[in-house]
């Protein structure tokens, strides 16, 4: 058994003179919460869409669970949230997920177990239709977990929720990874990825720039000093910063020292007599990394509106 659940290899999708996706090279590995960043109309949608099979690649391919991408997969090995969940309006959460039950081979038993899952068991026998925007997406979620699923793929699956929903949707995503499910999540918030994937794609403008965990990728800890006066506690925190670098930012001076050094640079700048304000260990977040990756990278975004209509019209039969 391969210890990757989701491969894709120079993954690119054209569209006219447009190039969505360009040469995504990404690796999900079984167990593991991935999350696929980047902002609106960076490409995620369409990767996820190649990567399930449900749109052609003009080249490049991808492979799930070992199948090449657009395979038939037993029922249950695979589940999906891919942009807004598609529902009868007119028929209540509930039936709407047995109807997908009996398509899919489950009983009504299955159907119960996923809206407790999603916090929808006393809702469910309410239209969809009278749903709100977070409700619809925890039907969406729930029609997804049917089964047990090896592999679990959501398309920003936090939209709409409020909050509190927000924080349930992190605590399921965490529960589904401790049980051994694989989850591949794709957001444009990188603050709410940051405390749940093991591991994190960033992409924008349809190219993957980094690949790796999310330790990796916000790199170490810094040190923050706040003193007066500035120019000898930037001549001492140098001093003991040695060759690492220090930086002169708006909340005070910053340097790569690591967290130990904080008591030996405070006793150095003491007897500098300098006046020590703060010091503070700092680390740097998804979002801050993510803006520096893409500094200077201008290239208009797509609409994902029109995007998501391009594919449509390119659904795998």
């Amino acid at each position: 058994m391969s210890e990757n659940a989701a491969t894709t290899r120079q993954l690119t999708k054209r569209y006219g003179d447009r190039v969505a996706v360009d040469a995504v090279s990404m690796t999900v590995r079984r167990g593991e919460v991935y999350g696929f960043l980047g902002p609106n109309g960076a490409g995620k949608t369409t990767t996820l869409r190649m990567l399930l099979g449900l749109v052609r690649p003009t080249s490049g391919a991808a492979s799930i669970l070992g199948r090449p991408a657009g395979r038939p997969h037993p029922p249950g090995t695979v589940g999906a949230l891919i942009e807004g969940p598609g529902f009868f309006p007119y028929l209540s959460g509930r039936a709407n997920l047995r109807t997908l039950a009996r398509h899919r081979g489950f009983g009504d038993a299955e159907v119960e177990r996923v809206l407790d899952r999603v916090d929808l068991t006393e809702r469910g026998d309410d239209r969809f239709k009278g749903y709100s925007l977070g409700m619809k997406q925890r039907l969406g979620v729930a029609a997804a977990l049917m089964g047990d699923p090896e592999l679990i793929v959501l398309d920003e699956p936090t939209n709409g929720l409020d909050p509190a929903g927000m924080a349930d949707m992190r605590a399921l995503i965490v529960d589904l990874s401790r049980d051994g499910q694989t989850v591949l999540l794709s957001s444009h918030l990188l603050a709410e990825v940051q405390q749940i994937c093991d591991r994190v794609g960033v992409i924008n403008d349809g190219r993957l720039l980094r690949e790796s965990t999310v330790a990796e990728m916000r790199g170490g800890v810094s040190l923050r000093v706040r003193a007066t006066p500035v120019e000898t506690a930037r001549a001492i925190v140098a001093r003991a910063a040695a060759d690492r670098s220090v930086r002169d930012t708006p909340d005070g001076l910053v340097s790569d020292l690591p967290a130990d050094a904080a008591p030996d640079l405070t006793r150095a700048l003491v007897a500098a007599g300098v006046d020590v304000r703060e010091i503070a260990v700092v680390e740097r977040s998804l979002e801050e990394v993510f803006f520096e990756m893409t500094a200077g990278l201008h290239r208009p975004a797509a609409d994902p509106a029109s995007e998501a209509a391009r594919d449509n019209k390119e659904l795998v039969s």
